[in-house]
């Protein structure tokens, strides 16, 4: 099933400020919060979903990104888990809780969840040169990154073994600590991240002695990316979970993918269409001829038909740059030019001066309209 819109997700308008798309979510999250739908699969989705729109939609690079080119523009081409990077309820809890005071839970006497804090690895960004055929065909890149990854001596937990933990007294294993103040309102309840164990619950009495407790190293992996054809310069693709590795077991942060081009030698792109100039001789523009038409995929050949007028264009379909959401194709436009020698020879200037006095040299009126109106559309 194809993904909403997520202005429609959050029922805003595609102007609406980022307060307003706060205000929004933190609505949407209310509604369909777990602790108000126990057990209701349909209102966990519609969480899921407005947590997955507020991320996107937040972030001013993402969402310059999304309305440029739709899901595809922040990582729906090269994957990922839902929510656009969340791997379960708990991550959202954890990334957003603080749009509601610290307290994400608790509707009316204060009561809430219980939640241990989820550590999350820090994202990765890379850059990716790709040519023109690789974008208009996609690829498979494979590239080397030095991140960090989950310690094998300790299976990422950051304790020598499984007798080396005691529970955090500060907490008594919750992670959170909650405080109440006496309001004219009433009680309020306030939780915030234990400051003894980080949110952990936990206290590490004997660190591993491979990372010193901290459950992750640096290393170097070898990653593959699938990436999509039609991409353009600019644009962000995010592969979930294959950033840094977290902390003692957490979720690892997201690649981000920030594509680059190579200029082509003789191929010039102009959003999904790429344009060639073609320059002809005079002779061969006069009495036509047929010239080879470079494209990305070989070389093909065009007639030119006798007497074709400098600034044609021939439009070549489907030779483009397909849409990078795989639905059309843009085409290879040959901008036709003609050359006038700087210099002639005694022989050449005779032969000219003996065509200028002919009719067929002379440009009619009608020509000479349609010259013009050319010329001025490039400047309107």
């Amino acid at each position: 099933m194809s993904k909403r819109d997520y202005y429609e997700v959050l029922e805003v308008p595609k102007n609406a400020s980022a307060d307003e798309i706060k205000k929004a979510y933190r609505k949407k999250a209310i509604k369909y919060h777990p602790d108000k739908n126990p057990g209701d699969k349909a209102a966990e989705e519609h969480f899921k979903e407005a947590a997955e729109a507020y991320e996107v939609l937040s972030d001013a690079q993402k969402r310059q990104k999304y309305d440029q080119f739709g899901h595809a523009g922040v990582g729906g081409a090269a994957g990922g888990g839902f929510g656009g990077g969340f791997s379960d309820i708990e991550d959202i809890f954890s990334s957003f809780g603080d749009i509601f005071g610290g307290h994400f839970g608790g509707f009316g006497g204060g009561g809430g969840r219980s939640r241990q804090r989820v550590n999350k690895g820090s994202n990765l960004r890379v850059k990716v040169k790709l040519n023109l055929s690789e974008i208009v065909n996609g690829v498979e890149k494979k590239i080397k990154v030095n991140k960090y990854v989950s310690c094998q001596h300790c299976n990422g937990s950051g304790a020598e073994n499984s007798s080396s933990y005691s529970t955090c007294h500060t907490c008594n294993g919750r992670g959170q600590v909650t405080q109440v103040t006496n309001t004219f309102l009433g009680q309020m309840q306030s939780s915030s991240v234990c400051p003894s164990c980080k949110g952990e619950g936990k206290i590490i009495t004997n660190k591993c002695v491979q990372c010193a407790g901290e459950g992750v190293k640096r290393d170097e992996e070898v990653i593959s990316i699938n990436i999509p054809a039609g991409v353009s310069e600019g644009m962000q693709l995010s592969m979930s979970g294959k950033g840094n590795a977290a902390r003692r077991g957490g979720i690892n942060g997201d690649l981000l993918i920030y594509i680059e081009e190579e200029a082509h030698p003789d191929l010039v792109r102009e959003e999904n269409n790429l344009i060639y100039n073609l320059l002809l001789s005079i002779p061969e523009a006069v009495l036509g001829t047929a010239a080879e038409i470079p494209t990305v995929d070989g070389k093909v050949k065009v007639k030119i038909d006798g007497g074709t007028q400098p600034g044609k264009v021939l439009r070549l379909r489907g030779k483009g740059v397909p849409e990078v959401n795989g639905y059309g194709k843009g085409d290879l436009l040959v901008n036709i030019n003609v050359y006038m020698p700087e210099t002639l020879t005694k022989e050449e200037r005779k032969a000219m001066e003996d065509l200028q006095a002919s009719e067929n040299f002379k440009p009619s009126e009608s020509t000479a309209k349609n010259f013009f109106r050319k010329v001025r559309s490039f400047f309107d």
